[in-house]
Parts: structure tokens; C-alpha cells; sequence
């Protein structure tokens, strides 16, 4: 056991090196493009195999070959088998809290974007000085002793649609080399969720202008011979944002225009041909949120969660090319994949983490028990009545 746990180890470290800006790096815990490849030693250099056939074909033939982890890799990781680690110890699980919560030291780089005396929002001020050769959109308000320097927009903008126009300029002028992964994809831009939106921004553009964005996200899953499974898919390698990497069986933003159930309804369609008669169905049961500072980024997301049981029978088919696969695993071989390693998009891993505590795979008795549920919340989800 011990040199299968020294194996298992080395490729947890091949792992954990493949992907230097989720964990080396404090300030690029979200970075717009990431690698998912790494190496795994092929079969002859493991020094001693408790199992050679099993490591080979599930490690080694694959991920040696093609440099990418495949879903035998994940497998292969996920069994309880592989490592005699404790599954009560909670310490994988902050870790992965981490890697969306980081750089709360830089906010002081932030000036407050404001509208109509509401904080809509936060920008970096080296990005601010891109902005002021736009004088025709925003304004620059000096510190005055009562109130630091804000941003705001030009008084001549006025309506919604005017702002909306002025802003889309602005983003289109700046182009991909200071906001990559432009997606002609509208957010609206409120103080809290439920509040009017006071204009709508490109999706790609929220973060640079630190503001507060909502999303969808699914668990799917089955119940077969007394023991639970969740779908994860496999992110399409075309994607701009975390190619490869595993993810739920439905996500997504949340655009302007549509409630959160119809915009479940209709991502369940889009990534795995889940029709309505099945998806309406979903449960909400609740909301996860985070704040990430890199570099001129400010994320300040809030993401609702939502069950759905479905049918052992279903097979999930993706009808929009974002994703390459789906996989049924156990729910505790997921944790297990969660505690031991970075390979799920980051932010699936809060919402993963909120099941297993609602479906209890994660217990009281567990140390850290209440401080991980608390971070799991670690955003504003606050709101204001309109």
C-alpha cells in the first residue's frame, strides 16, 4: 500500500503542477485561459506496481499518449482504492474556496463605479486610465474628504440605452487584448440582484468593471441500487475559458432578460439535451458566491444552485459544442476528485461542495464543519427590494 500511495502521490503532484495558475500564483486564481495537460510516467518508470495492467491502462496508455487527462485518469483518482487518505478531512475542499477567494489584500487598488449614487461596481485604477480618453462616457470624481474618488458615467447618458450603446463602444474600442473573450453577450449591470438594471455590459466585461454577475448551476444526478451519481461533464478543449477541465452537467451566466428557472431550462437543452418535460423539474436550493481579484479583474459572482434527479435511463447529449463528454460517477468518488485534485473548473467546485453538504456527505462531526459552509458564501449576496 505504501508504494501505491507514493504513486498515487506522483501523479497528484503531476496534477498539481500542470496548472501553475490556479495554485502557484495568488493573483491568477481565475485566469482566462488555461492548459489541463500534464505528464504521467509511463509503465516502466513506476518503481514498483502493486497492479501493472490496471496503472497502464487507466494512466499511463492515456494520458502518456495524448497528454491530457482522460476520464480513466479521473477514475483512476477518484477511487477510494487509490490512496488511503480520510474523507472527513475537509482541507481539500477550503483549498479549492481558496482558489476563487483570492486577493481580498488588492481591493485598495479599486475605485467604486457608481451610478445614480448606487455602487455598481469596482475598477482597478490602471484600468480606469484606459477609460479616460472616453470622456464622453464616464466621469472621474476626486476624492472630496467625505467620499474617495469614484468613477461614474457622463451625466449626458441617461437612459438605459444610451448607456448600454456608450459602453458597448467602449468595449469594442478596448478590444481583446485588454478584454479577451469578448461573447456578444449581455449582463445586466444592477446594485443587487432584483434591483433595476440601470444598463446591460458584455459578459467578457464584467469583471474589469467589478461587477456583481449571477449564474446557473446544475447538479444532475441519479440514484441506482441505494447510492447516489453525479453527471460531470467535460469541457469542450475549444473553449477559450478552462478547456478540457471537468465540469457540471448544466452552467451557466445569467443574461439580461431571462429569469434564473427559464435560463436552467434552456442551458439543460444547450449542454446535455435535457428537454423541458425533465428540466422543469429543477429544484433552486440555494446560492453560492465568491469575490477573485486578478490584476485589473474584479469578479463578484453569485451562483444558483439547483438539483435535479433524473431518470437512470437518461443519457445526456450536448447540443452546443461546449462540452466533449459526460461521465456518471458516484458522488463520494467526485469529493474524492475535489479533495485530491484541480481537474473541475473552479468554481464548480463551491457548488459540488454545497450538494455534499445538503445530501449529507459532508457531517457536523467533520472538523471545520460550520467555517466551510460559511465560505462557501464568502461573496455579497446581499439585495435590495426595488
Amino acid at each position: 500500500m505504501a508504494c501505491f500511495c507514493n504513486n498515487y502521490l506522483y501523479l497528484f503532484r503531476q496534477i498539481h503542477h500542470s496548472i501553475p495558475t490556479f495554485i502557484a500564483s495568488p493573483s491568477r486564481a481565475f485566469p482566462s485561459c488555461l492548459t489541463t495537460t500534464f505528464r504521467v510516467c509511463n509503465a516502466q518508470s513506476w518503481s514498483t506496481k502493486p497492479n501493472p495492467r490496471s496503472m497502464s491502462e487507466s494512466v499511463s496508455a492515456s494520458a502518456t499518449s495524448t497528454g491530457t487527462f482522460t476520464w480513466d485518469d479521473v477514475v483512476w483518482s477518484s477511487d477510494p482504492e487509490t490512496i488511503s487518505d480520510d474523507p472527513s478531512d475537509l482541507n481539500g475542499y477550503f483549498e479549492k474556496i481558496k482558489i476563487c477567494n483570492r486577493g481580498a489584500d488588492m481591493r485598495f487598488e479599486f475605485i467604486p463605479f457608481v451610478i445614480e449614487d448606487q455602487i455598481v461596481g469596482f475598477i482597478h485604477k490602471g484600468f480606469a486610465e484606459h477609460l479616460r480618453k472616453f470622456q464622453y462616457v464616464f466621469e472621474f470624481l476626486p476624492d472630496n474628504g467625505s467620499r474617495g474618488a469614484r468613477v461614474t458615467l457622463n451625466s449626458s447618458l441617461k437612459t438605459p440605452e444610451d448607456r448600454t450603446r456608450a459602453l458597448g463602444e467602449v468595449v469594442k474600442s478596448l478590444g481583446e487584448q485588454l478584454i479577451p473573450g469578448i461573447r456578444n453577450e449581455l449582463y445586466p449591470v444592477t446594485s443587487s440582484f432584483g434591483a433595476r438594471a440601470f444598463f446591460s455590459l458584455e459578459r467578457a466585461a464584467a469583471p474589469y468593471f467589478g461587477i456583481k454577475a449571477y449564474g446557473v448551476h446544475m447538479n444532475g444526478y441519479v440514484e441506482k441500487g441505494g447510492q447516489k451519481y453525479l453527471w460531470i461533464g467535460k469541457r469542450s478543449r475549444a473553449k477559450a475559458t478552462y478547456p478540457g477541465m471537468l465540469d457540471h452537467l448544466v452552467a451557466g451566466g445569467l443574461p439580461h432578460g431571462i429569469a434564473c428557472g427559464e435560463n436552467m431550462v434552456k442551458e439543460c437543452e444547450e449542454e446535455a439535451g435535457i428537454p423541458r418535460s425533465i428540466s422543469s423539474s429543477a429544484i433552486p436550493v440555494g446560492a453560492v458566491s465568491y469575490m477573485d481579484i486578478d490584476g485589473y479583474r474584479y469578479k463578484r459572482d453569485v451562483l444558483f444552485c439547483y438539483d435535479l434527479k433524473l431518470p437512470e435511463s437518461f443519457i445526456p447529449k450536448n447540443e452546443d459544442g461546449e462540452v466533449e463528454s459526460f461521465k456518471l460517477i458516484p458522488v463520494t468518488h467526485v469529493a474524492n476528485v475535489i479533495r485530491r485534485t484541480y481537474l473541475f473548473k473552479p468554481n464548480c467546485c463551491l457548488v459540488i461542495i454545497d450538494f455534499l453538504f445538503r445530501h449529507g456527505y459532508i457531517l457536523p462531526e467533520c472538523f471545520g464543519y460550520l467555517d466551510l459552509l460559511q465560505s462557501l458564501r464568502s461573496g455579497d449576496c446581499s439585495q435590495v427590494h426595488p
